[in-house]
């Protein structure tokens, strides 16, 4: 058995996977692809300038737990759009999207609407969300821009789907999109430090630092209708609202 298989083995992604049901591209295939490239003018593909690393749950299974590469971009100063994938490699699948909104969009979107998406602190506070380090940079150079990305992170709200259940082993993307969640505490998912520590062992990174460095990121007042998601599909499309309970609260991680 090859070091891939023994890694897609494991049930985790291992970061170079892609079981898609069909045959390999043909050299014709490559090659048209290889010229496209470089005559035609990709311009969304080139507006993506962040790759981020990290975790979500389905909203009506929140013990299932699919990573997801994500490669953003910004549409202006309050919205960012991600393509996500399953691994950082070139045949990576292409999984789901995920929207981020500034807290002033957010308080703008119906109670219903805000209800679909999910806060960011528990994935930065927690050292899960990452931006891998490219290989050339120092680590406290790097650690320093991350940083600073996560500040402006934590504050954002974020809506994703997935359209590929490649967690259960699907060859092709079926069915209808997900909506996804955030991870918001250890205990929601099996195993949280061996899910992470497995990241972390083929990025060359380490959440538990992370999480002590990030301390010092202030925590944002969450919004009480994020991460609702899961309460909204026991109680129907768009679950029920309490208008309520309108008053912000500070969302308290770690200490």
């Amino acid at each position: 058995m090859s070091s891939d298989q023994q890694n897609n083995s494991k049930g985790r992604n291992p970061g170079v996977t892609n079981e898609t049901q069909g045959d390999p591209a043909t050299s014709m295939s490559t090659v048209l692809e290889t010229g496209a490239s470089m005559v035609q003018d990709l311009k969304p593909v080139k507006n993506i300038c962040a790759f981020l690393n990290a975790f979500h749950v389905y909203a009506d299974e929140p013990s299932r737990t699919v990573e997801a590469q994500h490669y953003c971009g910004h549409l202006n100063e309050d919205v960012r759009q991600c393509l996500l994938y399953d691994s950082p490699e070139k045949n990576a699948r292409l999984i789901g999207v995920e929207y981020m909104v500034s807290p002033e969009l957010y308080e703008t979107l119906d109670p219903a609407e805000r209800r679909l998406w999910h806060s960011h602190v528990f994935e930065v506070k927690s050292g899960m969300l990452i931006m891998p380090k490219p290989a050339l940079i120092p680590e406290a150079v790097w650690e320093l821009a991350e940083n600073k990305e996560m500040e402006k992170v934590i504050q954002l709200y974020g809506k994703t789907y997935s359209l590929w259940q490649v967690d259960r082993g699907d060859k092709l993307p079926l069915g209808e999109p997900r909506l996804m969640a955030s991870i918001t505490h250890e205990d929601q998912v099996p195993d949280f430090h061996g899910m992470v520590t497995e990241r972390d062992i083929r990025f060359g990174s380490d959440y538990m630092r992370k999480r002590e460095v990030r301390k010092l990121i202030p925590d944002p007042e969450v919004h009480p209708d994020a991460d609702k998601c899961k309460e909204s599909k026991k109680h129907g499309k768009h679950g029920k609202h309490d208008s309520q309970k309108t008053e912000m609260q500070p969302q308290r991680v770690f200490n």
